[in-house]
């Protein structure tokens, strides 16, 4: 005979009630569309160069990218898909990058974290310029 008392009819009910629960938690934590907060695949045409100024950053929605010119104007680009859970970052507030999920915020000239729950910086892309155009693609 095991050790192990047997469950009551209150701790059995208990935890059925409590399943339903448990799995909104899990699904909160996942991204809404799937194909909306994935990196961009191949080369996408965010807009003209004039968008993004000298020392100035820009968040491109739709692709799920934020491009940044430097003094210099060289350029970098950052997939805004937040490492922490992939929901995708649709806030940008000067150079900070704000997570609406739980509220993670990277730096969008560097991709790195500055609040957590995010860990990991942001994925780094490729930004050119082809025919006065922004292109970005991974590396």
């Amino acid at each position: 005979m095991s050790a192990r008392p047997a469950a009551t009819r209150r701790t059995v009910l208990r935890g059925a009630a409590l399943t339903p629960v448990a799995g909104l938690g899990v699904t909160a934590c996942r991204p809404v569309g799937d194909d909306r907060s994935a990196p961009p695949a191949g080369p996408v045409e965010l807009g003209p160069e004039s968008e993004v100024s000298a020392g100035g950053t820009k968040l491109y929605r739709e692709h799920n990218v934020v491009v940044g010119r430097g003094e210099d104007g060289s350029l970098t680009g950052y997939s805004t898909v937040c490492t922490h859970a992939g929901c995708p970052i649709n806030k940008l507030d000067g150079t900070r990058l704000v997570c609406p999920c739980h509220g993670s915020e990277f730096d969008a000239t560097t991709g790195k974290v500055l609040r957590e729950p995010a860990v990991a910086p942001l994925k780094p892309l490729v930004v050119e310029v082809k025919n006065g155009t922004l292109v970005a693609r991974r590396d």
